[in-house]
């Protein structure tokens, strides 16, 4: 059945009964979830048909759009992580769209579907994706019709901007409960602002200069080694390690995985040795370290430079947390 109908997936299992009950999935990944197709054999099949050999029917459609930008637009997106976000999203996009016409697709219908959707933030994203999408429509010719929402402020969900402090308590307890290559992160994470992709698989220095290549704006920068007495002393305590990267667990690269292990460890590990600073080390995200970095730049433009962020005001809502520093008049 596999090489006859790739990417059908059969599953099945016993009910406490005894009985076999058998159903029937299209498997999506790396793009997307499995798409369930019932127990019904033959309609499972109609279904297959229509998803893998992507049948007429999907022409002058959205899903005519989505299915084209997936196969050409989204393998070209650096960043793993984001082309994952990526498929998922657009999973629960074409399940409400994929069907409609262009002009079947307005902003009230948005609405409603922003209105309906539980994940408020995920539905925001959603359809930024499904924006993407239709820029690559028009762009190739499938519709000449406008972005349904183009010229609208606020017609999305509102978004509360998530607001915590990683405090110097909150910091020293998860960065001595870490093992060394937990540490060695937060640090390149706090002292570059890098992001936790890029912190992990940075290049090592090459005279004396620490250049990467933001994996999610695709910028080039670098910074002076000798600059930071951090960096230096993680150069120092590295040695000459047979690895290309600055981040290293012996003789290898870190994976994320790996590392997502050793944090869960270590902020497990805080909470238990300090029960009074428990609940926040436990709202705590290694991806924090970003936000710490933020607050440790000397002023809010100089964190928006080192975060790499288009505006001071992004910085401002979504990392800096310490305040602004105000002179009492009298």
């Amino acid at each position: 059945m596999t090489n006859k109908f790739p990417r059908l997936r059969t599953h099945s299992r016993k009910n406490k009964s005894g009985k076999l009950l058998v159903w029937y999935g299209y498997d999506q990944r790396p793009h997307g979830p499995e798409i369930s197709l019932g127990s019904d054999y033959s309609k499972a099949l109609e279904q297959w048909e229509l998803l893998h050999l992507k049948k007429p029917l999907t022409l002058g459609r959205i899903q005519e759009a989505i299915n084209d930008w997936r196969d050409k637009e989204l393998p070209d997106y650096d960043n793993p992580e984001t082309r994952k976000s990526y498929g998922k999203q657009l999973a629960n996009v074409e399940a409400v769209f994929g069907s409609m016409a262009w002009h079947e697709v307005t902003l009230p219908i948005m609405r409603q579907y922003l209105r309906k959707r539980t994940a408020k933030t995920q539905g925001n994203r959603e359809l930024s994706v499904l924006s993407i999408v239709w820029s690559y429509a028009r762009k190739e010719g499938m519709t000449e019709l406008p972005w349904p929402a183009a010229g609208v402020k606020d017609w999305k969900n509102e978004e509360q901007a998530r607001t915590f402090e990683v405090t110097d308590a909150i910091f020293e307890a998860v960065y001595q409960a870490g093992d060394q290559v937990l540490k060695d992160c937060m640090d390149i994470a706090t002292t570059t602002g890098m992001r936790l992709t890029d912190a992990r698989t940075v290049r090592m220095p090459v005279d004396g200069k620490l250049r990467f290549k933001s994996s999610k704006k695709g910028k080039f920068s670098y910074f002076v080694v000798s600059e930071s007495p951090v960096l230096t002393d993680l150069l120092d305590r590295r040695g000459n390690v047979d690895c290309t990267t600055l981040l290293t667990d012996g003789e290898m690269p870190v994976t994320a995985s790996m590392l997502r292990g050793a944090y869960d460890r270590a902020r497990k590990a805080a909470a238990k040795a300090h029960p009074d600073l428990a609940s926040s080390i436990k709202a705590m995200f290694l991806r924090d370290c970003r936000k710490r970095a933020a607050d440790l730049a000397e002023d809010d433009e100089a964190a928006s430079k080192l975060l790499q962020h288009s505006s001071v005001g992004l910085t401002q809502k979504h990392y800096t947390t310490k305040g602004s520093k105000l002179k009492a008049v009298r």
